[in-house]
């Protein structure tokens, strides 16, 4: 009843929009003199108006409002977007979702996950003190290759400097749960750039120190040794770059980040009692072998001429390397009889990737109307996750390639009123594994390596019709594509029932995933809404399921998801106030009996609960604050266990900052501000037939944590 209520008074206030062009979005004088939105994440100079897409840009400042409250890139667009799921308060991301699916997560355009083997730490890759916007592109797609079947997320690291001099940033944080000592965290950032002429260097580094989470009850929330986690952590990254322009329109920019968040190991779980409601809690110990983490290095350098041969040039050679350690215990999966007596070997895993490619994208307009852009794409992966202790591979050393040349073309017509946009991209994927044996768990299977070649043609298309300015309306169909967690297969493959087994015996076909989309937007005056329905399917996608010993499989099942959004922001009269909500509803199913057709509804694991937001923000003068309710509605899971019901809750978070003359400004934030007490999305409904597993990973939220801040720029 209260779904139905809700969705029909969204409907009844807000007709359209998909993107959220936040105030302050980045901006490009065209020719005409007007400022246009340029996402950088669509691979094209085109304003989000011209494109089929579901699009948002948050800004800066809204960043830096969503980071002061909530501390991290990942809950900054949860917070923001209401179908996306809630996040897990983790190190580890697996089954965060938008709209139903992975998103693909990027740093200027540099994938992030290592989908080989998906250690779901792609949201912890950069410290967002280095970060000018984050763009969101909704929905399957393959604009940036393997991974997007959920959408974009791609993170643009800050601006370089664009008058002679010096300039920087300064940054001072704390925060504290409940005002115990062992809750207190903090932050040091510092950015200096310097440019003389055609030339500019910035070099930076980020300090956070988390402390303990304490949820709406007082209790300590229970930390995930094995998995990791963000609280009782700290985190040290660097940020460098040169530039030189060799032109008015040519450029070269070489950057580096090393981000490095490991955990402190101070607090160790306590299990809690799933059937009793007792959620898992903390207490003072040591812990054995090495603290989970996670350290990647992505280096990347961009070559663009924004007038070469009346087009616009684009080339990127990246090398991106991760480690994501992960904690270590007896786990009945690491034992090894020929190695120490049943139940005694402590072990623990690290996964290990590597990524170089290449990237070059050429556009370029005819006749004022047409618009064409042509490219291609290289990577090359290697990834591979070992034991730390004992020296094994739980998943072989495994190295895939992409080659992916591709072409877009948008063309304008009747003065702009219709576009019809559309390409393809063709993915040569060729994944290489070597000959190895499972662990003792698995009943050592020898596996007999080899090579795999795939080759699929990706397409997409789409109509805009905008009858007039601000007003528009568009349809769309784009495929994306992704691997299903090649490393969960490879390392499960089981010698007792399945002996002689080879890598052509195995299903590790990519998962080609597709989106169908209609919408609707308004942007007029004070009026900023919009309305889209989608619907996506893949018939061998990749399903979450966690098998007895408390870890995720992959199973390969038919996924259909479909729902809708609907976003309205207002400005009022009053100077610098805007209200805002949004509605987003998702309903999902798979094929769990694979006869081709869905019959049950996809878990908390692999979809979001259908989600109202409500805001306030108020920009005026030195004073800047904003006030955001989400609202994670009820849920139940047909075909599943009773007690994986969702039972929803609401939290609320605010902020308000001061910019004081010559003396940078202060920050106050409150996330949780009425200390709701509740049990997160992902423990209330993951899978309970589950059994030891099931109690330890039974986590409360955070409850209120203030943070207060200042930074100073220069």
């Amino acid at each position: 009843m209260i779904r139905k209520f809700v969705a029909a008074a969204l409907v009844t206030t807000a007709l359209s929009s998909p993107a959220f062009a936040q105030d302050n979005a980045p901006i490009d004088e065209g020719a005409n003199g007007e400022a246009t939105i340029i996402v950088t994440a669509a691979r094209t100079i085109l304003p989000p108006n011209a494109l089929p897409l579901t699009i948002d840009i948050i800004d800066k400042e809204t960043l830096d409002q969503q980071i002061a409250m909530s501390g991290s890139v990942i809950d900054a667009v949860a917070n923001l977007t209401p179908s996306f799921s809630p996040t897990r308060q983790k190190l580890s991301g697996s089954g965060e979702t938008l709209r139903g699916r992975s998103p693909l997560y990027a740093i200027n355009g540099i994938p992030q996950s290592t989908p080989i083997r998906d250690g779901s730490r792609d949201g912890y890759t950069i410290d967002p003190f280095f970060l000018d916007r984050v763009e969101l592109i909704y929905g399957s797609n393959a604009l940036q290759g393997i991974g997007a079947t959920g959408g974009v997320v791609n993170q643009v690291v800050i601006k370089a400097p664009r008058e002679d001099g010096f300039s920087g940033r300064v940054l001072v944080q704390g925060s504290t749960g409940n005002f115990e000592s062992s809750s207190f965290g903090g932050k040091l950032g510092g950015l200096l750039t310097y440019r003389q002429g055609a030339f500019d260097v910035t070099g930076g580094v980020a300090y956070e120190k988390r402390g303990l989470y304490y949820d709406g009850a007082g209790r300590r929330v229970g930390i995930d040794n094995t998995q990791g986690d963000v609280q009782d952590s700290q985190s040290l990254s660097f940020f460098a770059r040169l530039g030189y322009d060799l032109s008015s329109t040519a450029r070269l920019e070489l950057f580096a980040t090393r981000f490095n968040l490991e955990g402190n190991g101070d607090w160790v779980q306590v299990p809690g009692n799933r059937s009793a409601g007792l959620a898992s809690s903390s207490k003072r110990g040591e812990l054995e072998g090495e603290m989970a983490s996670n350290r990647v290095e992505t280096v990347n350098l961009t070559l663009t001429d924004t007038d070469l041969g009346g087009g616009n040039l684009i080339f990127q050679a990246f090398f991106n390397r991760s480690r994501d350690i992960f904690g270590g215990d007896v786990s009945a999966t690491f034992q090894d009889a020929s190695i120490a007596p049943v139940g005694t070997l402590f072990d623990q895993s690290a996964n290990r990737s590597r990524k170089l490619g290449a990237r070059v994208s050429y556009e370029r307009q005819f006749f004022e109307a047409l618009n064409i852009t042509f490219g291609f794409d290289s990577m090359w992966d290697k990834t591979q996750q070992e034991m730390i202790a004992t020296a094994r591979y739980w998943v072989p050393p495994t190295t895939f390639r992409t080659l992916a040349p591709f072409g877009q073309a948008n063309l304008k017509l009747f003065d702009g009123v219709l576009r019809v946009a559309g390409g393809a991209r063709w993915e040569n994927g060729q994944l290489k594994v070597d000959d190895y044996v499972t662990l003792a768990s698995y009943n050592s299977a020898r596996v007999t390596g080899g090579t795999r070649n795939f080759n699929d043609l990706l397409i997409n298309g789409g109509v805009i019709v905008e009858p007039a300015q601000g007003i528009r309306a568009y349809a769309s169909y784009a495929e994306g594509y992704s691997i299903a967690d090649v490393g969960r297969i490879l390392r499960s493959v089981n010698g007792a029932t399945q002996p002689n087994f080879g890598i052509e015996d195995i299903n590790v076909t990519p998962v080609i995933s597709n989106n169908r989309e209609v919408g609707i937007e308004i942007k007029r005056g004070p009026l900023d809404a919009s309305a889209s329905y989608f619907w996506s399917t893949s018939k061998d996608g990749g399903l979450l399921v966690m098998n007895s010993a408390g870890v995720y499989d992959v199973q390969r099942q038919r996924i259909e998801i479909q729902g809708f959004e609907i976003n309205l922001a207002v400005q009022l009269p009053v100077d610098g106030l805007k209200l805002g909500t949004g509605y987003a509803h998702l309903s999902g199913r798979t094929d769990s009996n694979k006869d081709d057709k869905v019959d049950i509804d996809l878990d908390g694991a692999n979809i979001s609960p259908d989600r109202v937001n409500v805001w306030a923000s108020y920009n005026n003068g030195p004073v800047s604050a904003r006030v955001q309710a989400g609202l994670y509605l009820d849920r139940k899971f047909d075909g599943a266990p009773a007690n994986t019901a969702f039972s929803g809750y609401t939290l609320t978070d605010a902020v308000l900052r001061y910019d004081l003359p010559r003396m940078g400004g202060i920050t106050l934030a409150a996330s949780n501000l009425f200390d709701v007490d509740y049990v997160t999305y992902n423990s209330q409904t993951i899978r309970s037939t589950v059994a030891a597993t099931d109690n330890a990973r039974f986590f409360t939220g955070r409850g209120r944590t203030f943070t207060l801040g200042w930074d100073y720029r220069f």
